[in-house]
């Protein structure tokens, strides 16, 4: 074993040692280094919030600037690290991680000219997702990863409908102008167009509403209309999750291959014909 080691370069010897550490979960130091870094993200996300409340920023600011200078150095080596011990640097700088890694250093660097953008780093929060990796939780991470394909599945429907939505919204908005008369609220299309958009959406802010019977009519329909207009989406949705749950449960019986499509007859792997 001594002789193995002595044959490889040391520059890889503690690249392969920090690479364990850093992107592993399985010893003793890779799962407290990334618990250390939870701890570090969760402490980040305080101090920002609490930057954002005057009496406590004000008695604790040079404590808080302190410890975000600690919290940022150590992510800004990490991420460096991160690059240098793994191989293909590309993949992991264009990676899904690799970017929010990236996206959670760059707003302190830049509060240096733009103070107001160090509010940014609530980013940072995103690195939280590393918790399932860290505690073996991959399978949660897979239901994510069914809700996005299956969003991703019905994005087309939910474009038509909110483009839908977007025409009936002018529309509505431009009756809504004429019918007012141009009173408070309802002085321009636009304006009366942020209404409409409130109330089929069944926000309800109440910082306008109609004054005429005529423009009351109105907004009572726009107002039930809502309710199955937002119904629309979710039905869409879950009917698209309801159709890959269907096809991840076929599954060949003689190859075991899960990628069937839907009107499929006979796999495309070894050709048996499907149930």
């Amino acid at each position: 074993m001594e002789r193995e080691h002595n044959l490889i370069p040391e520059d890889t010897l503690w690249k392969s040692f920090l690479y364990r550490i850093i992107y592993r979960s399985d010893t003793r130091l890779g799962k407290l280094f990334d618990i250390i870094l939870l701890s570090l993200i969760f402490i980040s996300t305080i101090i920002i919030m609490m930057e954002s409340v005057p009496k406590i920023d004000k008695k604790f600011h040079y404590t808080f600037i302190v410890l975000e200078w600690i919290i940022s150095l150590f992510f800004t080596a990490e991420y460096w690290a991160r690059i240098i011990v793994v191989k293909n640097k590309k993949n992991y700088i264009f990676s899904f991680f690799g970017i929010i890694d990236f996206l959670a250093l760059v707003p302190f660097y830049l509060s240096f000219i733009f103070p107001v953008t160090k509010y940014f780093l609530i980013f940072r929060m995103l690195r939280m997702l590393r918790v399932f990796r860290i505690f073996n939780l991959l399978d949660f991470m897979n239901d994510g990863y069914f809700i996005v394909r299956a969003l991703k599945n019905s994005s087309r429907k939910i474009y038509i409908f909110l483009l839908f939505l977007v025409i009936f919204s002018v529309i509505v908005g431009s009756l809504m102008f004429m019918v007012e008369g141009g009173r408070t609220g309802f002085e321009t299309i636009p304006q009366s167009i942020y209404w409409a958009v409130v109330t089929v959406t069944t926000v309800g802010y109440g910082d306008v509403s109609p004054i005429t019977p005529l423009g009351k009519f109105f907004a009572i329909i726009l107002m039930l209309a809502g309710y199955s207009i937002i119904a629309v989406p979710t039905g869409i949705v879950t009917a698209e999750m309801r159709n890959k749950r269907q096809n991840l449960e076929m599954v060949c019986d003689r190859c075991g291959n899960e990628d069937i499509d839907d009107d499929a007859r006979y796999c495309k792997q070894c050709g048996k014909k499907l149930a």
